[in-house]
């Protein structure tokens, strides 16, 4: 009874900000997708329309950067309402001006838009989260996301790409995304304040975790900024586009989960690797010409694709979690955000030059050579360290490469609690562990085992 009483107080203190959300990706899923395709009508080559949507990551990243002293200088709803208004502005210049120049600008400052109203949603549910909704909090608030951008690419249904609806349409939807969270917005908490751990410290803690990030994020750019113009190159129309994308997202929404509770049971990188080799089977299967690229078929690799591509940022975050002691999971967080930033900037400008150099195929072989970067990289790292034992990993929790670093400081908060490792301002830091006499140096973890082999 008292749980069921706190899910529904948790409920109805958390609506508004997951209505808030929803709105926002919908807006998002549409007009990423809707700036792709309006960028193919009006003639920008491919490589061009690589760099316009590589800005919107490049904003993204500096707004999950700067967002935080903007909190602390400004305060929460000021800053949200600030954000939504710029946003919804810039989406409406893109139809005004057709230029590769000012799109790019403007897809930076979109991507920095969204980055803050992510953190401000994130830190009001940080707020609302406790040792016991916060797993929750999380699963809805993942769903919310997945779901919304879901709906947004079928939104591209409701008018002509080419005309000035859509983007009027993904305006509204932005500044409907006020009126939840601005009647309900109470004082939001202060960003904390932690030393971020290094992009050295990162890696030397976990190499794989830095390297699956980057080239995690490669994918996701890769995939979300140019897969429209790749579904448009093979002959779809814009109804098929939207479900073509749309699919993707369906993927994540299936998976994530299962996937998760298998990693929770085995060696997590075991997991990794299996993502890892479904997502490049997927695409050479097309590429190899096994399935119809405009056919059928290729929607359900669409679907097999985003259901292993998507869910290996949250295994890698979860991993990176393994190695760290509470306190340098707070620390991380913002470094990860910001590898993953880089992985998601490259992203489409690498598939633009491979589609340039050998058409619309050389989407898929992007996806593919990347995927089996990573496998290899897993399967090397496999060979160096010896698995964390099961039950000192910290536990699996949803993220995405959207997300910002609250979301995942409020993951990991949840991964030790999975783990039981008890509360973060009780756990010490981890002690150097004395080196061997001889043979390789053991790579840092935090008080758990982190042998190396050979």
């Amino acid at each position: 009874m008292n749980r069921d009483r706190s899910g529904r107080g948790m409920a109805g203190r958390a609506w508004p900000f997951f209505a808030g959300a929803a709105l926002i990706m919908v807006a998002h899923g549409l007009q990423g997708t809707l700036i792709a395709l309006r960028a193919a009508h009006e003639g920008f080559p491919t490589a061009a329309t690589g760099i316009v949507m590589s800005g919107y990551f490049v904003g993204m990243l500096a707004g999950s950067t700067l967002s935080p002293t903007l909190l602390r200088q400004v305060g929460h709803v000021r800053v949200f309402a600030a954000l939504a208004s710029l946003a919804s502005v810039s989406v409406l210049l893109h139809a005004l001006f057709v230029e590769v120049v000012f799109w790019t600008a403007m897809r930076v400052v979109t991507g920095f838009c969204y980055a803050g109203m992510y953190v401000v949603v994130e830190s009001w549910l940080n707020q609302q989260a406790t040792n016991r909704n916060r797993g929750r909090l999380l699963s809805v608030y993942m769903v919310t996301m997945f779901a919304g951008a879901a709906v947004g690419q079928l939104l591209l249904n409701v008018a002509d790409p080419a005309s000035f609806d859509l983007f009027i349409l993904v305006s509204i939807l932005v500044s409907l995304a006020l009126v939840p969270l601005l009647l309900a917005a109470r004082p939001g908490p202060r960003p904390r304040r932690s030393r971020r751990l290094t992009l050295t410290e990162l890696y030397r803690a976990s190499p794989l975790g830095v390297v699956a990030a980057v080239l995690t994020g490669v994918v996701h750019g890769g995939l979300f900024g140019m897969g429209a113009i790749y579904a448009r190159e093979i002959g779809l129309d814009v109804g098929q586009v939207a479900w073509f994308m749309a699919l993707v997202m369906a993927g994540a929404l299936f998976s994530q989960w299962p996937l998760g509770w298998l990693s929770d049971r085995l060696d997590r990188r075991r997991v990794m690797l299996g993502a890892a080799l479904v997502g490049g089977v997927a695409p050479a299967a097309v590429a190899a010409g096994l399935v119809e690229p405009a056919g059928g078929g290729a929607f359900a690799v669409m679907f097999v694709l985003g259901a292993a591509a998507l869910p290996l940022y949250s295994l890698t975050v979860s991993h990176v979690n393994d190695y760290l002691s509470p306190r340098q999971m707070v620390g991380a967080s913002g470094t990860l955000v910001f590898v993953s930033g880089c992985g998601l900037i490259a992203g489409p400008i690498a598939v633009a030059l491979a589609i340039d150099a050998v058409g619309p195929p050389g989407f898929l072989l992007c996806l593919v050579v990347v995927h089996a970067v990573l496998a290899g990289f897993i399967v090397y790292r496999m060979g160096r360290r010896v698995s964390k034992p099961v039950e000192e990993q910290a536990g699996y929790v949803p993220a995405g490469t959207r997300s910002s670093p609250v979301v995942l400081e409020l993951a990991a908060e949840e991964g030790r609690e999975l783990a039981g490792s008890g509360d973060s301002e009780a756990v010490p830091e981890p002690q150097p562990q004395p080196q061997p006499e001889a043979g390789p140096e053991p790579e840092p973890g935090t008080g758990a085992r982190s042998e190396i082999r050979g």
